[in-house]
């Protein structure tokens, strides 16, 4: 397998035939990231305050004031990301990591945002949904030469509105977001906004998926529909870190959609409304209650809602085969077929032969069958009473009571309170009774007549 240091050998080769040391010196730092884990909220240091998003199992870019101006390093680049324990995916990226890092400022910041590029091939950065210079646009061909490997650009241009917004190429997208080129962005507002209510949690994840063939570690970039690995910010369950909050805090969830599909989000426990879209803030008069909300490609959508109930919520995409891993139209199904014995004679011929349960999927998640290299299972994730026997996009929102203000640690699985869970019924149940069966009216001696009448043509026919 390909290490990490010769992963970037070819990245780090270029630039340095491209941008002389002086040059890169006169830029903001460089900073990168490497663990897989959600990093604590970014506390403004300098400009104007706001409260601060955390990225689920990701972070926020430093900056440096110059003149005003907030200044960004990003850096395209090859990268390695761990799906989840267990399987690590040959990715492009910025600044060490898929998704790169969220970048966040405020109403009426101006921004510089230094990229340079150490991918393979040419490249440019959108800044999706920003109002901003035609210039600025990140369109490769369209409306800036692309940025090629080795080479600085630099993009400038002011932060006009608050709202939710990605960053990602607008050049080879086929290939580049396929392969994980894609970052958050939020703006927030400069001072107290009548649709932007201040919340207590502020989250944000991109949605992505990658079609990464069992035992390879590199995804596949032709793919159109058929992904077998549905992720939130480059990560799987049980990958994705837990939403971690206090009992009664104001929650905000803000997510963007690049897969090549739909999803509808749903988060039990709440009743939640969508107030803002990468179009702004949503009035008021235009929200309604909701449990699940769907995100149409390209778009992104923030929810808000108040956790006013302790426990472990869950909250996934609801198509199923998105909560599920390395899934593949090519896995028979076998329900009710006695195929024991016939599997390891079979596996023997065909190494990576893998069917589906006779009672169902949900033996798969116990099963010890050896999987190829760098796989995950199809179903994984252990909870305080057993497999939870999902994958993909899923997670767990921890509403506790003694959760601290600014604590975003996970507090471990909620034990609820006696007389509050399903339990067994001891003994058989009982037979079922059943209605009498009713006597048909002609039976009775009372048959109805019915008249048929046909539709006539037009007068004198």
């Amino acid at each position: 397998m390909t290490s990490r240091r010769d992963f970037f050998k070819l990245g780090g080769a270029l630039a340095a035939a491209s941008v002389s040391p002086v040059a890169m010196a006169a830029l903001p730092e460089i900073v990168s990231m490497d663990k897989p884990d959600t990093q604590p909220p970014l506390t403004p240091p300098n400009g104007r305050p706001y409260n601060a998003v955390v990225t689920l199992n990701g972070w926020t870019l430093p900056w440096r004031m110059k003149g005003g101006v907030k200044e960004f390093h990003l850096v395209a680049e090859p990268v390695v990301r761990e799906i989840a324990p267990g399987m690590k995916a040959h990715l492009w990226g910025y600044n060490g990591q898929s998704p790169g890092p969220t970048i966040e400022v405020v109403e009426g910041d101006r921004v510089r945002i230094y990229v340079t590029n150490r991918l393979p091939e040419h490249t440019t950065i959108h800044w999706h949904g920003q109002r901003l210079p035609n210039g600025m646009d990140g369109v490769g061909g369209l409306t800036q030469p692309q940025i090629a490997p080795g080479k600085t650009y630099v993009y400038e241009f002011v932060a006009r509105r608050p709202g939710t917004f990605m960053y990602h190429p607008h050049a080879d997208e086929m290939t580049q977001m396929a392969m994980g080129m894609m970052g958050f962005w939020v703006t927030h507002p400069k001072g107290r906004q009548p649709l932007i209510e201040p919340v207590d949690r502020d989250f944000c994840f991109l949605i992505n998926a990658y079609d990464i063939d069992p035992g390879s570690a590199t995804p596949s970039v032709n793919t159109m529909l058929d992904f077998n690995l549905w992720t939130w910010n480059s990560r799987a369950f049980p990958g994705i870190d837990s939403l971690n909050v206090r009992l009664n805090d104001r929650v905000r969830i803000r997510m963007g959609n690049l897969t090549m599909t739909n999803h509808p989000m749903h988060l039990h426990g709440v009743e939640f409304e969508v107030t803002g879209t990468d179009g702004g803030p949503v009035p008021k008069s235009a929200r309604w209650p909701e449990v699940t909300t769907d995100i149409a490609v390209g778009q992104m959508r923030q929810i808000e809602f108040v956790a006013d109930a302790e426990g472990d919520w869950a909250f996934h995409c609801h198509k199923s085969h998105h909560t599920m891993n390395a899934m593949g139209h090519g896995v028979p199904t076998m329900i009710g077929v006695d195929y024991s014995g016939l599997a390891g004679k079979i596996s023997k011929l065909i190494p990576d032969y893998m069917a589906m349960g006779e009672r169902g999927m949900a033996d798969m998640a116990e099963m010890e069958m050896p999987l190829p290299d760098n796989t995950l299972p199809m179903m994984t994730g252990r909870g305080p009473y057993g497999s939870v026997e999902m994958g993909g996009m899923f997670s767990v929102m921890k509403v506790r009571r003694e959760q601290k203000r600014d604590d975003y640690s996970d507090p471990g699985w909620y034990t609820q309170p006696p007389g509050t869970q399903a339990r067994e019924v001891a003994g058989a149940p009982a037979d079922p009774i059943r209605a009498p069966l009713t006597t048909r009216a002609h039976d009775a001696g009372n048959e109805i007549e019915v008249t048929v009448r046909k539709p006539t043509g037009h007068a004198g026919h």
